[in-house]
C-alpha cells in the first residue's frame, strides 16, 4: 500500500512559491550568488505558513522521540517557537532553544540562548534554507560545545546545493519538508 503525500507539504510549497521566491540577483549567506533567494520569513511570519510549519516539526520530533530543538538565531527563530508552542499543544512539550552568531557583549554573555537540555540530550536542529550547511554547522559547533547531541536536522527547503550531502558526510541526519531545483522551483 503506497502511502498518500502529506496535504499540508503541499500547501506550504504553494505558500512558498507565492510568498518567499524572490527573482533577482542575490547574494547568500554562503557568500554564493545566486539568480533567486528563498525569504523564508514571508513563510514563518506567514500565520498558515507557520502553523503548517509548527505542526510538521513538531510531528517530526514526536517521529524521532526528540525532546529539544534549537537553530541558528534567526531565520529559526520563528520555526523553533511554533514547534514548541505546537508540541506543548499536541502534548508533548519540548525545549528550545536557539545559538546566537557570536555570543552576547552585555549579560551573560551566552552563544545558546532560550531552555537548552541538560548535557548529553539528543536535539533537533532546524533552518529555513540549506545552501551549503555552514549557517547550520556553526550552529551545531556551538551545540556539541555545550554537550548536546545532534540527532536530527530538519530544514524547510533544501537548494539541493551540497549542504545536505556536506552535513551527512560529517555523520547528521538531514531532512527536508521540500526542495528546490536549479532555478529556484520548489519540488
Amino acid at each position: 500500500m503506497t502511502q498518500q503525500p502529506d496535504p499540508r507539504l503541499a500547501r506550504l510549497k504553494a505558500i512558498f512559491q507565492e510568498k518567499a521566491v524572490l527573482r533577482g540577483d542575490f547574494t547568500l549567506a554562503s557568500g554564493r550568488k545566486s539568480s533567486y533567494y528563498f525569504d523564508g520569513r514571508k513563510v514563518t511570519h506567514d500565520p498558515e505558513g507557520i502553523a503548517l510549519v509548527g505542526a510538521l516539526v513538531s510531528e517530526a520530533m514526536e517521529r524521532h522521540g526528540l525532546r529539544a530543538l534549537g537553530g541558528p538565531a534567526t531565520a529559526a527563530n520563528p520555526i523553533i517557537t511554533a514547534a514548541q508552542l505546537t508540541s506543548q499543544l499536541r502534548g508533548y512539550p519540548v525545549a528550545a532553544f536557539y545559538v546566537r552568531g557570536e555570543p552576547k557583549g552585555h549579560g551573560a554573555g551566552k552563544l545558546i540562548e532560550g531552555n537548552p537540555p541538560p548535557p548529553g540530550a539528543a536535539v533537533m536542529i532546524v533552518d529555513d534554507t540549506l545552501t551549503t550547511g555552514s549557517s547550520i554547522l556553526k550552529a551545531i559547533q556551538a551545540v556539541e560545545e555545550a554537550n548536546l547531541r545532534v540527532a536530527l536536522i530538519l530544514v524547510l527547503v533544501d537548494r539541493r546545493q551540497g549542504g545536505a550531502e556536506a552535513l551527512r558526510a560529517k555523520g547528521y541526519a538531514v531532512h527536508a519538508l521540500l526542495e528546490a531545483d536549479s532555478s529556484g522551483n520548489i519540488l
